[in-house]
């Protein structure tokens, strides 16, 4: 099973801001019940990610006009990607490694197509496991063979 059987789901959480606007633009998304924010670039290509996280930290140091900074400056730089050919369980096991809940879907030319969430991902790839342990029984009882 590949992550592009899963855009129209992860389409529906995307959103995106741009790296000039205001952090608290970011944190008004989040405030919904966003998880994730995806930062880009006046091109639209992603160039980071802001969590709650992100924003407790900074607004816990903020200070005046620096409560006003732009999104870019808090932002997580260092995000793991996932492609649309990419295969579930490889992208599963990098959200694993790294402890994520969410993953930005990216084309070849990193803009942003959709936000996966480890449920989506789980419950695929467990789909997946019924269907070929189902098939599997079949065969062995010899169901639907000659």
């Amino acid at each position: 099973m590949f992550v592009e059987e899963l855009l129209s789901k992860a389409r529906e959480r995307l959103v995106t801001i741009g790296d000039d606007a205001p952090l608290i633009a970011a944190a008004k998304l989040l405030g919904t019940g966003v998880d994730l924010v995806i930062v880009c670039e006046k091109a639209g290509m992603l160039t980071g990610v802001i969590t709650k996280t992100d924003v407790v930290v900074q607004i816990s140091r903020c200070q005046g006009s620096s409560c006003m900074m732009a999104a870019a400056t808090v932002m997580s730089r260092d995000v793991v990607v996932s492609r649309p050919a990419d295969r579930l369980s490889d992208t599963w096991v990098h959200m694993k490694k790294r402890g994520l809940k969410n993953i930005p879907v990216v084309d070849e030319s990193a803009r942003p197509l959709g936000l996966l969430n480890a449920r989506d991902i789980l419950q695929a790839l467990l789909s997946e496991t019924q269907s070929d342990e189902n098939l599997l029984r079949d065969y062995v009882m010899g169901v639907g063979y000659r």
